[in-house]
């Protein structure tokens, strides 16, 4: 009997862990891969799994929504949690790729950044096109945008990534539009004038980079004395590599990484679930850990040590001047404004 006693015991057990583990979830989650995918996972997904039991399965992707758009239009999506853009999450939403979130399940979210929350998705993080120097090649530091197009008191080359946004936004804060009114100048004729005139005061020392890794090359290389940059770049530049570099915040134009759940998503709810987990302030702040992104909450940001929240975009001391950029305006705007700086180029 005892012997029979330990075998009904043994299959007991042997069947609730079966039956355990056909309840175990798993979400299936398209991020951009490489270091934000990694340091999501150590940040978000591992302690959600810790907590919950729900695995992932990890796949990545080039952003965009046309695979989404087919997947929901089939009626077969694959994917439970999607990492998206700005204009993608906007877009999503709108086109019924993504599903509506019940936001009281973020519970207080007054301290969220403005503009972080949409019906659809959730911002995850921030992240920035700031300028940056080398502080062994300058004998006075620059401080402000106005700094930037400075060429007589700053005289040397400058990087700017060859594409109408930030640049023009740049070029209006250097001239003394404030930046809560940037978009509003931007949206004129004599707005755009005045851009494109203040860029043709340093369109002669400019260096154009299209490659974000272009820049704090650029940078190393010595072939210009301020260039613009992606803020985790220049992080990683003076983290990992050693370099001199500093990141000057004024003027920085932000915007946000966003969760949503695709529409037909088979484990919806999970992601849902996990959406919420993650934008809890006490797990928000872990991923500054893992990479030089911000969380989108104030509360969050006031977790994270101080010597890390120097090169956080939205550390209090950082944010004071900062552009969001403007996403539905450039949706709007892109093509005429491209076309015009295209040929302002070649002028």
């Amino acid at each position: 009997m005892k012997f029979d006693r330990n075998i009904a015991g043994a299959a007991l057990v042997a069947g609730l862990c079966i039956a355990g583990a056909a309840k175990a979830e798993t979400i299936s989650v398209v991020t951009f891969g490489g270091a934000y995918e990694a340091a999501a996972k150590q940040a978000y997904f591992d302690p959600f799994t810790k907590e919950t039991g729900t695995g992932f399965s990890l796949e990545a992707y080039d952003g965009g929504l046309a695979k989404l758009s087919a997947m929901v239009e089939a009626k077969n999506t694959t994917w439970d949690l999607i990492d998206l853009e700005s204009n993608d999450a906007i877009a999503g939403c709108d086109e019924g790729l993504l599903q509506k979130l019940d936001l009281a399940t973020l519970g207080d979210t007054s301290d969220f950044i403005p503009g972080s929350i949409t019906p659809c998705a959730v911002a995850t993080m921030v992240w920035s096109t700031v300028f940056a120097y080398d502080k062994t090649k300058l004998a006075t530091a620059p401080t402000s945008m106005a700094d930037f197009f400075d060429l007589k008191t700053f005289p040397g080359k400058r990087g700017l990534r060859k594409s109408p946004k930030a640049t023009l936004e740049w070029a209006l804060i250097a001239d003394g539009v404030a930046a809560a009114d940037v978009y509003k100048v931007l949206g004129t004729p004599a707005g755009v004038d005045r851009a494109f005139k203040k860029l043709d005061t340093i369109k002669k020392d400019i260096v154009w980079w299209e490659a974000g890794s272009q820049a704090p090359q650029l940078l190393a290389d010595g072939a210009v004395v301020m260039v613009q940059a992606y803020n985790g770049r220049i992080s990683n530049a003076v983290k990992e590599q050693g370099k001199p570099f500093v990141t000057v915040w004024d003027g920085q134009v932000y915007d946000f990484e966003w969760w949503g759940v695709p529409t037909g998503a088979k484990n919806g709810d999970a992601a849902k679930k996990f959406i919420a987990f993650q934008a809890k302030p006490e797990v928000l702040s872990q991923l500054s850990k893992y990479i030089a992104y911000a969380p989108p909450r104030k509360k969050a940001v006031e977790l994270i040590d101080a010597e890390t929240l120097k090169g956080m975009p939205t550390a209090p001391a950082n944010f004071g001047n900062a552009v969001q950029i403007d996403v539905p305006f450039w949706t709007d705007n892109f093509d005429a404004l491209n076309k015009r700086f295209t040929a302002w180029l070649a002028q």
